[in-house]
């Protein structure tokens, strides 16, 4: 990315990110490149060879992905997944080996859990501890790595990335940050110290619901040419389409995050009046736990809210009565959703818990439908 575009505003990069030169009569943002293979005579050579290897719809991404990441860093490249899952887990397994150690936090990603046993069959030592307090701290001596999940999922505590960095590297550790739910307009996570930034771009990054994608954003060097072998490795690439996708849906990035960030501010708001509410938690409220650190390292603070509602049959008359709000399994999208956390089983959160994702509807409609689904579900 040249030094100018990097002083312009997050509006202006995300509208432009990645897009390559322009040519005379060419699209702005040429089409999905569908080629498993290459024009490839003789000698090796050149950017494209097979297509789980690179492919031209996927290096505008990454390209843009890096400039809103890491805006006017240089020796940043970031590597696009078919999932966030598949992400993650390019990083923690390309990085670990037998008799290793990594810290994990115990109140992230309820899938989480699924790869921390698979870590200890390879015979990887698995640490955990909250995410509220910096309390990964107390648990970093040995550790190669250290993973990063703030705000966490889904109970939106926040930690001191600066801080944990500064330790892990004094301890010789790699830090990783699953950058999900803030974006990389929420937060930065290499302008932190971090040395990944990780995240799902299924999420609000893309945010309409309809790609399944995740990415990777480090320094070049052996950590990130690790996990881009783990990707040729296990094949875990992302589709032509869903990249060209993800790039278009970057346009808008920044207004829907604006939209639906100050939607979040004004439906916690309205919540906290509520006495049938308890553990509200949103890091925009000045009184949230959150807020102090998050205000240091955070630029927006996201548009989930999590709440609990006082039984299991409460929540789900609630979400029944919603009418703008979908009950789904994702967040950041375009639509409002929400749902009842505990009905998965991975997050130890009351049965009444709420995860509830603000979309970009308007503010007052989408407040008065859940105030209004809040009344009609009372006993």
């Amino acid at each position: 990315m040249s030094d100018r575009a990097a002083d312009k505003g997050e509006g202006t990069r995300a509208v432009r990110a990645g897009l390559p030169e322009a040519v005379k009569n060419e699209p702005t943002l040429p089409g999905p490149a569908f080629a498993a293979h290459f024009h490839l005579p003789g000698e090796v050579d050149g950017p494209y060879t097979y297509g789980r290897d690179t492919n031209p719809t996927w290096n505008l991404l990454e390209s843009a992905i890096g400039e809103l990441e890491a805006p006017g860093q240089d020796g940043v490249e970031t590597l696009v997944f078919a999932s966030g899952m598949a992400a993650i887990s390019a990083v923690l397994f390309s990085q670990l080996r037998a008799g290793d150690t990594v810290v994990l936090p115990d109140d992230c990603y309820q899938a989480m859990p699924l790869v921390k046993a698979q870590l200890e069959t390879y015979g990887i030592e698995v640490r955990t501890a909250p995410t509220a307090g910096d309390a990964q701290l107390d648990i970093l001596d040995g550790a190669r790595l250290l993973w990063l999940e703030t705000p966490s999922n889904p109970g939106l505590d926040v930690c001191d990335i600066r801080r944990l960095v500064e330790a892990a590297h004094a301890r010789g550790a790699l830090v990783a940050v699953d950058n999900t739910l803030a974006t990389p307009l929420g937060q930065r996570p290499l302008e932190l110290g971090a040395d990944f930034s990780v995240a799902s771009g299924t999420k609000q990054l893309t945010g309409h619901g309809d790609v399944l994608l995740g990415y990777v954003t480090g320094r070049a060097g052996e950590a990130m040419d690790a996990v881009r072998r783990w990707r040729k490795i296990v094949g875990a690439i992302a589709g032509p389409m869903e990249a060209w996708l993800a790039h278009r849906s970057i346009a808008t990035l920044q207004m829907r995050v604006d939209r639906q960030n100050a939607t979040a501010l004004v439906l916690a708001q309205a919540l906290r009046e509520r006495p049938e509410v308890t553990g509200l938690r949103y890091p925009g409220l000045a009184d949230d736990p959150s807020h102090k650190i998050a205000s240091q390292q955070m630029r927006r603070y996201g548009c989930v809210v999590s709440f609990t509602l006082p039984t299991r049959v409460r929540a789900d008359r609630f979400l029944d009565a919603l009418r703008l709000v979908d009950d789904a399994t994702s967040f950041g999208g375009v639509r409002s959703t929400a749902e009842r956390r505990r009905r998965w089983g991975g997050d130890d959160v009351p049965e009444g818990f709420i995860r509830f994702s603000v979309g970009a509807e308007d503010p007052e409609d989408l407040v008065a439908d859940v105030l209004r689904a809040l009344d009609e579900s009372t006993d």
